[in-house]
């Protein structure tokens, strides 16, 4: 089974659109992650970046460390 998650260690629930800052997930979501069917993860992850940037958020990508190129 896999286990991916959205999560990049970020984890900051906003007050107001009560999203996590650093995945987009709300934590009825987060707290039940593991317990869901891989679909209905696939489903959720689908719909992150449209939710954050429908609350008005910075995409998740924006807090991902950056992966380092092999000459740097």
């Amino acid at each position: 089974m896999s286990q991916e998650t959205p999560c990049i260690a970020v984890c900051i629930i906003d007050p107001k659109t009560k999203l996590c800052l650093g995945c987009g997930r709300t934590l009825p979501e987060i707290g039940s992650w593991f317990k869901m069917p891989g679909a209905e993860r696939q489903a959720v992850m689908a719909q992150l970046d449209a939710r954050m940037a429908e609350a008005g958020l910075a995409p998740s990508s924006t807090y991902a460390p950056k992966k380092k190129s092999a000459t740097s």
